[in-house]
């Protein structure tokens, strides 16, 4: 069977979570090979593995913190005439969609982003899309070099499938522009404890109707109890009640988590567009007319006020 190329993204050798679901897909068209580049790939190497890593390239040098995402491009280039796989995976990332497009650019091949699905064809991968403001649904395969595709957070459910996971080194040649861009300082943002939005399996969005911002305590409130991310709509960030990092919609950033619960947000098509690959959506708004209604899965209409703070308490009963 043919190898599959999969970029891990990690923090420091801990594999994040849209890696463990790029090697699940990974395996419905080919052999796993994961790439893994900086420290902690000793640490790294195990959990590729139990998720169908049958190989694991690793690669550690200076430049690829030093640096931006040039060195990285040119590690997987190497990795990909290393390897000669039948597609390269990268997780939609604002770094994996850069240096996809890159390489692709470098590989003289086509280029998929924001793929949701992945399936195997006689051509080669095909790749679904939700395109449109996610109000059509593509599927398309790249006729052209090694196919080059970035697959969206929470696009799969991630399966163990232990494989060898040989470490193997990658010898890497930096280019003159590997180091054209440097790196002088940076500023870790603050942790407030709950998951990445783009990553998150649960989402919890304010919008207009939470009316400040101070009652999105609310809101973080019922996100804590469900170990949820927290989201806001482009009228609620436009207001000042929460920082525009937080921004689900066209502007702002795409999510598809497994349960989607958007309170007070009326469901224009400029949020629509970010959230509606969720698998499961929920709504509160206290106008039975609000668009967001012509989505959901299941749609309470209600005063915020009063339901969320209910939602909130009785998800804490039930977790005990």
């Amino acid at each position: 069977m043919a190898e599959v190329l999969v970029f891990v993204d990690h923090v420091d050798g801990s594999v994040r979570k849209p890696t463990l679901e790029l090697l699940t897909l990974a395996r419905r068209i080919g052999d796993p090979v994961a790439l893994h580049l900086g420290a902690g790939a000793a640490e790294a190497a195990p959990v590729l593995a139990e998720y169908g890593a049958v190989r694991v390239l690793t690669a550690d040098a200076p430049e690829f913190g030093d640096y931006l995402v040039a060195p990285q491009v040119d590690a997987v280039q190497a990795a990909v005439a290393a390897v000669s796989p039948a597609a390269v995976l990268f997780p939609s990332s604002s770094d994996g969609k850069e240096i996809a497009a890159r390489l692709a650019l470098r590989l003289e091949s086509g280029l998929i982003t924001d793929a949701v699905d992945l399936t195997a064809g006689d051509d080669g991968p095909v790749a679904t899309q939700s395109v449109f403001a996610a109000g059509f649904t593509t599927r398309s395969r790249i006729t052209r070099g090694t196919p080059v595709i970035t697959v969206k957070p929470n696009s799969t459910s991630p399966e163990a499938a232990p494989a060898a996971g040989t470490v193997e080194q990658l010898e890497v040649t930096f280019g003159e522009l590997a180091t054209g861009t440097k790196v002088v300082s940076r500023t870790p943002r603050a942790s407030t404890g709950r998951p990445e939005l783009t990553e998150a399996a649960i989402v919890v969005s304010g919008g207009r109707g939470v009316n400040g911002a101070e009652n999105f305590a609310l809101i973080e409130a019922l996100a804590d109890s469900l170990g949820a991310a927290v989201g806001a709509s482009r009228a609620a960030v436009d207001a000042g009640w929460y920082p525009h990092a937080s921004q689900v919609g066209q502007t702002g950033k795409t999510v598809s988590p497994q349960l989607y619960v958007a309170a007070g947000i009326s469901g224009a098509i400029q949020h629509r567009a970010g959230m509606q690959t969720s698998k499961t959506i929920v709504a509160v708004n206290k106008d039975a007319e609000a668009p967001i209604f012509e989505l959901v899965d299941f749609g309470v209409v209600g005063d915020l006020f009063t339901v969320v703070p209910a939602l909130t308490d009785e998800v804490k009963n039930r977790k005990g």
